[in-house]
């Protein structure tokens, strides 16, 4: 069964699109309703797109503190000089344009959860100031002396390898020790097969929703060309072509020409040719026909069509379908385009050398 999580604070589409299909995700499903109930900060590792804001959602409405604020903070979007302040506050004055004094990130999630994603992009003068956030469970607002008590659970996430980033010096070891608690690496959706049309569908419905487009389904060639992909972009990716898809196909059925799929992604020997799914749809409009001796009927239509392109020649007519001269020559006679070559005593599988004796 797929497991939905819809976050109640901010009810976006993506932010529903957790599921748990995969044998992968059911084994992620068990370690994050370990780990939910607890109180440790954690640390989330994962490919850009892989849904890690999704799983700090889940982790969050499986704590205690689910009745709490959840708060979602991209560490890498701030204005390195104002980015302290955004965090933990600041006071009336405190820097120019500070007209009034305000709360940070921190004292808004204080009963509940803060996100802090892309962590590995905080600046080394901001990790000593996290660092001593966590040990004391304090925040000190810009231009104050006295710090303010915060209950606030800590969720990280990062997209680098966090550990090479402290043996490089670019990010603190004992931050590094504070955030990775509890660990959860999220596997890239290309690892993880069986999650891909659950949230292909799912993206369908809602979007197809959005556009009163409720009948929208994908096709069985659509849907192979999905699970054939290797998501490079992940969740996001997918949700992105599943979007453009509702809103360029045409009927009620999504084509493969309406999904947007970058060759990166192809697997090798997959890139699509949309010459060939213009003739897998012909044939399937013929399969829906019933039409009677098919395969007569399309071989036949192929080396007539094969034949006129060599103005005639057998020979090239032959390289050209992959095939020898004689079968060729037997299509031919089959419809009538030669005549039947007559069988001499010679040809003859039993044929025996004529009796000359007297």
């Amino acid at each position: 069964m797929a497991a939905l999580t819809k976050d109640r604070h901010r009810p976006t589409i993506r932010a529903s699109a957790l599921v748990f299909e995969d044998p992968a995700s059911r084994d992620l499903k068990a370690h994050l309703e370990r780990v939910a109930p607890s109180t440790a900060n954690i640390l989330i590792v994962g490919e850009t797109g892989t849904g890690k804001e999704l799983v700090a959602r889940f982790i969050h409405q499986g704590s205690a503190r689910r009745d709490g604020p959840f708060v979602a903070v991209n560490c890498g979007t701030f204005v390195e000089t104002l980015v302290e302040a955004e965090l933990f506050g600041h006071e009336k004055g405190a820097f120019t344009g500070a007209a009034a004094s305000k709360a940070g990130w921190f004292e808004a999630a204080s009963g509940g959860t803060i996100f802090l994603d892309e962590i590995g992009d905080l600046a080394p003068a901001l990790q000593v100031k996290l660092l001593r956030v966590l040990q004391e469970r304090e925040v000190v607002r810009v231009g104050a002396r006295q710090p303010i008590s915060i209950d606030v659970r800590v969720i990280a996430a990062t997209n680098i390898d966090l550990e090479q980033a402290v043996r490089l010096g670019r990010f603190r070891q004992d931050l590094f020790y504070r955030l990775n608690v509890a660990r959860i690496d999220l596997q890239p959706l290309r690892d993880r097969p069986g999650d891909i049309l659950p949230l292909a569908e799912h993206f369908l419905a809602s979007y197809a929703a959005e556009q009163n487009r409720s009948e929208l389904r994908l096709s069985q060639e659509a849907s192979r060309q999905l699970l054939a992909y290797l998501w490079p972009g992940n969740i996001r990716e997918l949700e992105n072509v599943i979007h453009h898809a509702v809103l360029v196909a045409q009927g009620r059925t999504i084509a493969p020409a309406d999904l947007t799929l970058s060759r990166r992604g192809m697997r090798t020997g997959d890139v699509p040719d949309p010459q060939a799914d213009a003739l897998v749809g012909v044939f399937r409009r013929l399969f829906d026909q019933d039409t009677p001796s098919l395969y007569d009927h399309v071989t036949e239509k192929l080396v007539r069509a094969a034949l006129d392109h060599c103005e005639g020649n057998q020979v090239q007519t032959a390289r050209l379908l992959g095939i020898s001269r004689n079968v060729l020559r037997s299509h031919l006679t089959r419809i009538g385009l030669i005549a039947a070559r007559a069988k001499t005593i010679a040809d003859a599988p039993d044929a025996q050398p004529p009796n000359n004796a007297g």
